[in-house]
């Protein structure tokens, strides 16, 4: 028990550098609606597509694969030298040659000139630091990394607020201002918040002798560019909808889709967290004699505190939309909340279960797994957008999770065989898909909704009492 009490707490701290910035990026949602017509804001969306997919291609699994190596190595500053030099000069190469056809490549994916250098900036600098992210992860050093992270977003907010609000409604002076593409000015943000936490590291690479292991690369680039893969194949999950939307649907109906879609960040925010404390833990904790039955109990905790989240969200969804999204012409979009929520949790258990390929050095299985979750992406999307209508991006989203979780549940237990609570986990998520979708059918009525919350916390009481008593006791 007090392994696991270690375990909330590094991911509590650690969560705070994901839940924190998320929720003050979360501030800037009925910023973005009120100011940005849809059409504009599906070009913000495009943006962060973009910025997403080549995050994934410049990093190429090396984060996960430094974590593995830097854990397991007597020779930790060689491993950090090594992946930091090698993502450097990736990165670098990188710039030259789409700096080179930057004109051409603009076009090709659809973003103005000024769009397009914007995104190349926010690459560069946020690649180069994911080392020195990662380090300070595996070294434990949680207060310094939050305290990083929550400069870049503080920054971020303030410059869009400044650039979208403050300027137009003081009537600040500002050269070459304009109201007519206010959407750039949340790209110049983001340049210039990766720019001061590209400073705030840049004495990590100063840190340690620079040395190149050509044996030790070539351990992470195996390890990783399947992760990469997976990365790459998570990206599509993610965002093919929103990438498709546009050109089937129209801009205005992507822009109100991917609006909606942001009422679903608490639980992204959640899974995220989780991801953040759990990654460097599950690798320290491997060699432990009860490694196995602590991963259990993270994951029906894990699982309980996400039913509960499914289901107080729906419950009050009303609410959230008309804190979150204010512009009504967004609200078009909103039925697909409930599924992405859902989603969203079949994400993080998929997350939770993962841990089994990468102890077992099987990384492959995680590209094999996303790569299932891609195809039934595009493939439901590409065939059901046009008969269903948008909802079908909601759907694809919930098939591709669903199923990587369940056949990386059933391939775990062949691989590296964890005794979760199967019958609990069903129990939680089953009551929680009912309640919520009795929540659903209320016509608003927030007093039954409360009570459905409650009836939730009831039974996780009721089940979990003993083992709630031993935790807290400790």
């Amino acid at each position: 028990m007090g392994t696991i009490k270690k375990f909330f707490k590094d991911t509590i701290i650690y969560g705070l550098a994901t839940v924190l910035p998320r929720l003050m990026n979360f501030i800037l949602v009925p910023l973005h609606t009120e100011t940005l017509g849809t059409v504009s804001y599906s070009d913000n969306t495009t943006f962060y597509v973009y910025a997403a997919f080549f995050n994934v291609l410049l990093t190429y699994g090396m984060e996960t694969a430094f974590f593995r190596f830097f854990t397991k190595s007597e020779e930790k500053q060689k491993v950090f030298s090594t992946a930091l030099i090698s993502l450097g000069v990736t990165t670098l190469l990188f710039l030259l040659v789409v700096f080179s056809f930057s004109t051409e490549l603009a076009e090709f994916v659809n973003l103005k000139q000024s769009y397009f250098n914007l995104l190349l900036g926010v690459l560069v600098l946020d690649t180069i630091v994911v080392i020195p992210f990662a380090y300070l992860r595996a070294t434990g050093r949680p207060i310094k990394f939050t305290a990083i992270k929550l400069s870049n977003i503080i920054i971020y907010v303030i410059l869009n607020f400044f650039f979208l609000w403050a300027v137009p409604v003081f009537g600040i002076k500002f050269s070459n201002y304009d109201s007519n593409d206010l959407v750039k000015y949340i790209f110049i943000a983001n340049l210039v918040a990766s720019g001061t936490t590209f400073l705030l590291l840049s004495p990590y690479f100063f840190k340690t002798k620079l040395v190149f292991s050509i044996s030790i690369f070539k351990q992470l680039l195996n390890y990783g560019w399947p992760i990469m893969v997976a990365g790459l194949a998570y990206v599509i999950n993610e965002n093919f909808d929103k990438w498709l939307l546009p050109s089937v649907l129209g801009k205005e109906i992507n822009g109100a889709y991917s609006g909606c879609y942001k009422i679903a960040v608490f639980m992204t925010i959640f899974v995220q967290a989780f991801r953040l404390g759990a990654e460097p833990f599950f690798f320290n904790h491997a060699k432990e004699k009860n490694a196995k039955e602590t991963y259990a109990q993270i994951m029906k905790y894990f699982v309980i505190c996400g039913s509960l989240m499914l289901v107080f969200i729906i419950a009050y969804v009303d609410i959230f939309k008309m804190l979150i999204v204010r512009n009504e012409s967004y609200w078009v979009a909103i039925n697909i909340v409930p599924i992405v929520l859902l989603a969203n949790l079949c994400l993080g258990i998929y997350f939770n279960l993962a841990i089994w390929y990468k102890l077992t050095d099987k990384t492959r299985y995680g590209m094999y797994l996303s790569v299932v979750g891609g195809v039934v992406t595009i493939l439901f999307n590409v065939f059901m957008i046009e008969r269903i209508g948008f909802i079908a991006a909601a759907w694809a989203t919930l098939l591709a999770y669903g199923s990587m979780m369940i056949l990386s549940y059933f391939f775990g237990q062949k691989h590296y065989a964890v005794p979760y609570n199967l019958k609990r986990i069903v129990t939680y998520l089953s009551l929680a898909v009912v309640l919520s979708v009795v929540a659903l059918n209320t016509n608003e009525n927030y007093y039954i909704n409360t009570a459905l919350v409650l009836v939730f916390l009831a039974m996780v009481f009721y089940l979990e009492k003993e083992e709630l008593k031993q935790l807290i006791n400790r």
